[in-house]
C-alpha cells in the first residue's frame, strides 16, 4: 500500500469519525459552551463586542467550511458502499432465481419417478398375474403327467423326462414368483 493510498484511508477515516462526532450530543454541548464564552468575554473585558464577533464569524464559517466537506466525503464513501450492496443484492437475486429453476425442474424430476415407479408397480402386477397362469398351467400338466404313468418304460422314461423338465420350469417359476413378491414389497 503506497503512502497515497494511506493518506486516503485515513483522511476518510477522520472525516466519518468528525462527521460522527459533529451529530453527537457531547458535540453540541461543547458548542453551547463556546458561545456562551464567547459572548461573555466582552463582558469581562478580554475583547471588545465588534473583535469577539469577528473572530467568532471567522471561526464558525471555517467550521462550516470543513464539516460540508466531511459531510460531502461520508456521503460519497456511503454512495460507493450502497453501490458496492446493490451489486451484491443483484447477485443474490439472480442465485436465488437460478435455486427457484433448479428446485422446480427437481420438482419435475420428482413427479417423473413416481409416475415410472407407478408403472413399475403395473408391471409387476402383470407379471405376477402371468406367473400364475403359468402354475396353473404347470399343475395342468402335472396331472395329465400323473394320469399317464402307468404306460411302459420307454414311455415312463420320456414321461420322467418331461417332468424332470416340468419340475424345473415349475421351480423357476417358484423363484420367479417370490422375487416379484420381494420386488413388490420393496417398492
Amino acid at each position: 500500500m503506497g503512502i497515497k493510498e494511506r493518506q486516503k484511508i485515513i483522511m476518510e477515516k477522520g472525516a466519518s469519525n468528525i462527521t460522527k462526532w459533529i451529530g453527537s450530543t457531547t458535540s453540541v454541548t461543547l458548542h453551547t459552551i463556546l458561545f456562551i464564552l464567547a459572548f461573555v468575554i466582552p463582558y469581562i473585558g478580554l475583547l471588545s463586542f465588534e473583535r469577539m464577533l469577528l473572530v467568532l464569524t471567522t471561526i464558525v464559517s471555517l467550521e462550516a467550511i470543513y464539516l460540508s466537506i466531511f459531510i460531502q466525503m461520508s456521503i460519497n464513501m456511503n454512495n460507493q458502499n450502497i453501490e458496492l450492496i446493490q451489486g451484491d443484492i443483484e447477485e443474490l437475486g439472480e442465485d436465488i432465481e437460478e435455486l427457484g429453476e433448479d428446485i422446480e425442474e427437481l420438482g419435475e424430476d420428482i413427479e417423473e419417478i413416481g409416475e415410472d415407479i407407478e408403472e413399475l408397480g403395473e408391471d409387476l402386477e402383470e407379471i405376477g398375474e402371468d406367473i400364475v397362469e403359468i402354475q396353473k398351467d404347470v399343475d395342468e400338466i402335472q396331472e395329465d403327467v400323473d394320469e399317464i404313468q402307468g404306460e411302459t418304460k420307454e414311455d415312463q422314461y420320456n414321461d420322467n423326462k418331461e417332468t424332470e423338465i416340468l419340475l424345473t420350469i415349475q421351480a423357476t417359476l417358484i423363484e420367479l414368483q417370490k422375487e416379484i413378491e420381494f420386488l413388490k414389497h420393496n417398492k
